[in-house]
């Protein structure tokens, strides 16, 4: 069974959302009792993501310095212009720009790995560099949101719900994940644990992903008109990093796998790590939460069309035959 949700896992991340979405447009009033049940299916959800991190690794990420300084610049120099010129289009809507920034700064760091894997990606490189990614989109958030938003729009952010927000759905998950790598390394029972929630880890973001967009589709539906430059925003970017992906595995000499990979790491977002800080984010701004979970629908449907085209963007390399010997 696990091999089975783990090979048509993109088609039942789609199935998921479809089902969420009827459930959401056909009972609108049920989406506060769905928006309750965000922050436990969260925290679950992101301590399997975080478990699934090699934290124990991040010496041996640094140690493939060329690839590791492809994916920093990627997602660290590239990205960023990339959406400070995406954004000027929606410059003077503080919610929506504040959803973009926030959901297309952060790197993916979870299902980049089986998305990549699947068009034949370097994604065990991914995963090594997974720690690093983690902590410098967290430490580079609040500069992003400076930089990008402006002082004025940042300062009417009440940084009490946003710290809670932050301590409770990423530092704790983040924290018992890590406990829990430490405990897998000196006891079988903390081994087991691990296998466990890794064997776990598409069903739980199924129910997630249901979950989300029920208590969200209804907000998306009635505000389709603001939302509809955010998402032109977040179909442009996949394509336009697409190309910047190869560039970068060009300038860097990486070979096809890595190319593929750093494709796929400068596409992907980590949306549903971003989502409980949106949420924590105060009135005036709280379309930046649907913002995110439009993020959400359209990269997954973009995913799709990545595994299938990307391997064409990046073919394999074609063995010289000029030099193979010939028979009679």
């Amino acid at each position: 069974m696990v091999q089975w949700w783990d090979t048509h896992q993109i088609g039942l991340y789609l199935l998921a959302l479809a089902a969420g979405a009827a459930v959401g447009l056909a009972a609108p009033a049920s989406a506060p009792a769905f928006e309750h049940a965000i922050n436990p299916v969260l925290i679950v959800l992101l301590y399997a993501t975080f478990l699934a991190v090699p934290f124990a690794a991040i010496g041996r990420s640094l140690r493939d310095a060329r690839f590791t300084t492809a994916v920093i610049v990627l997602n660290f120099v590239a990205v960023p212009i990339v959406v400070f010129a995406l954004t000027r289009i929606i410059a003077g809507n503080e919610a929506v720009l504040v959803g973009v920034v926030l959901v297309l700064l952060a790197p993916c760091i979870d299902y980049v790995i089986v998305f990549s894997g699947l068009a034949g990606a370097a994604s065990e490189r991914l995963l090594a560099g997974a720690p690093l990614l983690m902590l410098l989109q967290i430490a580079l958030l609040p500069l992003w949101l400076w930089l990008f938003v402006g002082s004025d729009t940042v300062s009417i952010i009440d940084i009490a719900p946003f710290a809670e927000a932050f301590v409770l759905l990423i530092g704790l998950p983040l924290a018992l994940a890590a406990a829990t790598q430490w405990w897998a390394r000196r006891g079988h029972a903390g081994k087991r644990l691990m296998q466990v929630t890794a064997a776990a880890m598409v069903p739980v973001m199924m129910v997630t992903l249901a979950v989300v967009v029920a208590s969200q589709i209804d907000a998306v539906r009635s505000r389709i008109d603001q939302l509809a430059a955010a998402a032109a925003i977040f179909v442009m970017f996949l394509i336009a990093m697409a190309f910047i992906g190869v560039g970068a595995g060009k300038v860097f000499g990486q070979d096809v796998p890595a190319t593929r990979a750093l494709v796929f790491s400068g596409a992907t977002r980590n949306s549903l790590v971003v989502l409980p800080l949106a949420l924590a984010l105060p009135p005036a701004l709280s379309l930046a939460a649907v913002v995110v979970v439009t993020q959400t629908l359209v990269e997954l449907i973009g995913m799709v069309l990545y595994v299938r085209y990307v391997p064409h963007l990046v073919p394999d390399a074609v063995p010289d035959n000029s030099t193979a010997a010939t028979g009679p």
